[in-house]
């Protein structure tokens, strides 16, 4: 039956294709595709996990055996028993090697993935007592997950799945079946993972437009809908799924005619996309011949590549945390950074990169099992610059590497979150610190502008402090907005009063870039903001001359450059601010 889930349209572009669940766990579970020739090893893997916890059982029970009724009452015993009927159960052992073999899973994900499938029959058995076993079966695959703890993990391989319905016969049989990911949510490190694999699209239960999963999905330039609340318990494994992420809607197994109307759609889109290449070596020039600068933001140094192919002129935010997360606590070291930060700076082949220290915290841990959970509020808590100067020797390691890697190209360090003049002088500090370091150990390093990021209300309230100390200045406007308006922007329930047009932020960004330019300083935009097309003609009224964005965008932000009168739309622009309801009059223009 068809149906429709709604929720946040965060990155745009119409897919279809079969739905790859994650189920959640209790424990940390990977999920990432196998080579086929790891099969019997990962088979394996869940095979030794299942014996240990089978013997664990078979202990307690030669234990318990030898106890009177009070300390072993006969109802244990018999949990033991279900407890080992169900590791043994031939439909969970076979979904699981079902799911390694013919999906290429790595062991957790194919072992969550058939608790899953085996959790649903539970829950559509009439008895009350065989319902209630779920929580069992539920309890002995966390043993069994546990059990296998600490295994290495196999290199990533694509995988495309096997088509066996109907609706096949709409698409091109020379062209593998898409996969969808849906999950309750993603950290950061997991987007991370999947970017290198072969998901057509994503669908989350949580997260709003700006939250770290939906940003990472539109530098991966593939459509997502975010927020969608119990899209990972209605979707089952393998249903069809389209996902409309320009209307923020997913629907679930689609009938042929709704499937043909979303492949014509699919592939208005992609010629659309090809009228834009055309833009590719055209400068950025506006109507009354204002030069625009549309630079990207990347998060791994091979990303680099993508920028330069997108046609950016530099890239305007690098953010380094991506390069210390996933990592089980452990950081990476000088040389290591050094070598990521050197390898973006040469891949952008002479153009400027602009390097923001780490800003981790609230909804980017350094992991999935480090969630920060002794905080009420980690959103205004210990993150970014921060913690970076909370722990000195890891600041000065990560400025050491930035400034290493500037000696082969033009660098920017960029400081996330400052808010007080004190916090400015320290960080100057241990800037020259840094370079005192590399002087006395006889290393070369380059020049780097400094810059600031204006993301907290009281920043951009203070900026005569800011533009005293530092060379250009970066407009966060992601967390402005969040700031600002006192909202959660990884919070779905809260996301309808995310708005980049309130009067409040909008004061505060145009406020910014007049400060800045009466200064002669540089101001850049490299907040969602920058990427979004519907206010590019706002940013440019505002005098805004600098844009950074995922490079999925820039071509589309081009094309409103090039269309624009910068001048005309000065005017405009003040009366936009003005108005008690921005986006109304903008939908009026």
């Amino acid at each position: 039956m068809t149906f429709a889930i709604h929720g946040l349209a965060v990155a745009r572009g119409i897919a279809i294709g079969r739905a790859v669940l994650v189920a959640s766990s209790r424990v940390d579970v990977a999920h990432y595709f196998i080579e086929p020739s790891r099969v019997d090893a990962e088979i394996d893997r869940v095979r030794l996990g299942r014996n240990t916890v089978v013997e664990e059982i078979q202990r307690l029970q030669a234990s318990i055996a030898h106890m009177g009724p009070k300390e072993a009452p006969h109802e244990l015993s018999a949990l033991l028993d279900v407890h080992l009927m169900l590791l043994q159960d031939e439909e969970l052992v076979g979904g699981v090697k079902h799911w390694i073999t013919d999906r290429l899973y790595n062991a957790e994900w194919a072992l969550t993935t058939q608790l899953e499938v085996i959790a649903r029959q539970f829950d559509e058995m009439e008895d009350e007592y065989l319902r209630e076993r779920k929580a069992d079966l539920e309890q002995i695959v966390e043993k069994v997950l546990r059990a296998m703890k600490g295994v290495a993990s196999p290199v990533v391989a694509p995988v495309r799945a096997s088509r066996t319905s109907q609706q096949d016969l709409l698409l091109d049989d020379t062209v593998d079946v898409p996969l969808i990911l849906i999950a309750h949510d993603l950290s950061p490190a997991d987007m991370l993972q999947f970017k290198k694999s072969v998901f057509a699209g994503f669908i989350t239960d949580v997260g709003g437009k700006t939250s770290h999963t939906a940003i990472v999905a539109r530098s991966m330039d593939i459509p997502a809908v975010v927020g969608a609340r119990v899209s990972s318990q209605l979707v089952r494994q393998d249903d069809w799924v389209i996902i409309d992420g320009d209307a923020g809607v997913v629907v679930v197994d689609p009938s042929p005619i709704i499937l043909a109307e979303y492949g014509f759609k699919q592939r208005q889109l992609e010629l659309e996309r090809g009228r834009l290449t055309r833009l590719l070596h055209t400068p950025a020039v506006t109507m009354d011949g204002q030069k625009i600068e549309l630079l990207a933001n990347i998060e791994m140094p091979e990303d680099a590549l993508s920028a330069v192919k997108a046609g950016a002129v530099g890239v305007g935010l690098f953010r380094s945390e991506f390069l210390f997360m996933g990592r089980q606590g452990k950081l990476p070291n000088e040389e290591e950074q050094y070598q990521a930060y050197k390898r973006a700076i040469e891949g952008m082949q002479g153009l400027p990169v602009t390097i923001r220290t780490v800003d981790v915290g609230a909804d980017k841990p350094l992991d999935k099992s480090l969630q920060d959970e002794a905080h009420l509020n980690p959103a205004l808590g210990l993150r970014a610059i921060r913690w970076s100067l909370a722990d000195p020797a890891m600041f000065l390691t990560q400025l050491r590497a930035i400034l290493r890697a500037a000696a082969h190209g033009q660098a920017k360090l960029l400081i996330p979150m400052l808010v007080h003049a004190s916090e400015i002088r320290q960080t100057l500090a241990l800037i020259d610190h840094a370079r005192a370091e590399l002087d006395n150990r006889g290393i070369a390093y380059g020049a780097v502008k400094i810059g600031a990021m204006i993301e907290i209300p009281a920043a951009a309230l203070t900026l005569k402090v800011f533009l005293k100390y530092f060379d250009f200045l970066s407009i966060g406007t992601n967390d402005l907005i969040q700031y600002t308006l006192a909202i959660d922007r990884a919070d779905e329930s809260v996301a309808h009063l995310y708005d980049p047009l309130h009067p409040a932020v909008l004061r505060l960004v145009a406020g910014t870039i007049a400060e800045a330019q009466a200064q002669g300083k540089e101001v850049s935009v490299c907040g969602e903001m920058a990427g979004d097309t519907t206010l590019t003609r706002l940013l440019l009224g505002m005098g805004l001359r600098s844009f950074s964005m995922h490079p999925a965008q820039i071509l589309a932000v081009k094309q409103e450059v090039l269309r624009a009168d910068a001048g005309k739309l000065a005017v405009w622009a003040e009366e936009v601010m003005a108005d008690d309801e921005p986006g109304q009059r903008m939908t009026r223009h």
